[in-house]
């Protein structure tokens, strides 16, 4: 059985726009077209709806940030092509693509160790290595050290490729991708508490 995108986005609790992101960063498999219609397979809604919350109690910190992102689109920046997520984007890309420029409380970001990465409330990549940074004229900052620990090409499975050596990175990566990771904020950076404290 297959449904529009509305139909996907009623079954999910969303709105089309949040629900076809997803689409647009390449992240659901089995799409098919009906004249203009994206068909999306009912399975692959239904892992989603059923997918995990973010086992964040797992984390030390007592808050951590998470930078919320649309599908990849062209970057007018010297620095990188992309800006946002894109299954289909190298690691190198998508590394550039994530990791700035953020209006953000750098220290903040740094003290949670991770910087889980969502699109439309899941989490599709994950960087780490946040210590150091750097300020733009405009108030904006970017993690020149981040790493890219891993991220998904598949949301329905979840299938995700591990792009650090390090244990620690690895372990985070596996944690954290493919999962429901909600939040709320005005920008692209929010702050959510992992309930660790106390």
């Amino acid at each position: 059985m297959l449904l529009t995108t509305g139909q996907a986005a009623d079954e999910l609790g969303c709105a089309i726009t949040t629900f076809r992101r997803l689409v647009h960063a390449g992240l659901l498999p089995g799409l098919s077209r009906r004249g203009v219609r994206v068909m999306i397979p009912l399975g692959t809604v239904q892992a989603l709806a059923t997918r995990r919350r973010a086992p964040l109690e797992q984390l030390d910190a007592t808050e951590i940030a998470v930078l919320r992102v649309d599908a990849a689109r062209p970057a007018p920046e010297p620095d990188r092509p992309w800006i946002g997520f894109a299954a289909t984007l190298t690691p190198d890309d998508l590394l550039k693509a994530l990791r700035g420029w953020w209006r953000c409380d750098p220290v903040s970001v740094a003290a949670g160790g991770v910087l889980p990465v969502t699109l439309s409330g899941y989490v599709v990549a994950v960087l780490t290595g946040l210590q150091a940074w750097e300020k733009n004229s405009t108030g904006r900052h970017t993690f020149s050290q981040a790493r890219l620990a891993g991220y998904v090409t598949d949301l329905a499975a979840p299938r995700i490729t591990l792009t650090s050596r390090r244990d620690g990175d690895q372990q985070l990566a596996e944690l954290l991708l493919g999962t429901r990771l909600p939040s709320d904020s005005g920008g692209a950076i929010a702050y959510v508490t992992t309930h660790t404290a106390g």
